[in-house]
């Protein structure tokens, strides 16, 4: 029989993929979080749980959880969870670090270029009707 593991969200295929060779799996279906009473009824029968930065997993969480032997996040942080709480309980916590680097550069990039070239206010000036009234009253 396959160890637990309770995944607060879905996640992409191929990484369900990977969790159910070694786990029987129960996904959480909606986009958004389980409610709290959801996640401390799922936390206590299974040995591993993968969640998202919005999951709070804290003392009370871990208190309810007495197989529990890893937290996978999700994400990049990990401010939602209580380490010192986990480690207590020997507890694995692992995330995702690099994940969001390439995401986050060609934000900043996309933002530069924004300010730049005055994006924000071509959009505004466009959306207006002005553009249009500047254009025609440039061709007479």
């Amino acid at each position: 029989m396959k160890p637990k593991v309770f995944i607060t969200r879905q996640i992409p295929e191929n990484g369900i993929k990977m969790i159910e060779k070694f786990y029987e799996i129960e996904i959480w279906k909606d986009p958004k979080a389980p409610p709290r009473s959801v996640l401390l009824e799922k936390v206590r029968d299974v040995d591993a749980l993968v969640t998202l930065v919005t999951d709070k997993v804290d003392e009370d969480l871990l208190k309810n959880a007495p197989k529990l032997k890893i937290i996978a996040q999700y994400a990049v942080g990990y401010d939602n969870i209580d380490i010192e709480a986990a480690t207590r309980r020997g507890i694995y916590v692992t995330n995702t670090p690099g994940v969001l680097t390439d995401a986050t550069a060609d934000l900043a990039f996309a933002l530069l270029l924004a300010v730049a070239r005055r994006i924000v206010e071509a959009d505004a000036f466009v959306r207006s009707g002005e553009w249009k009234k500047a254009v025609l009253d440039g061709i007479r």
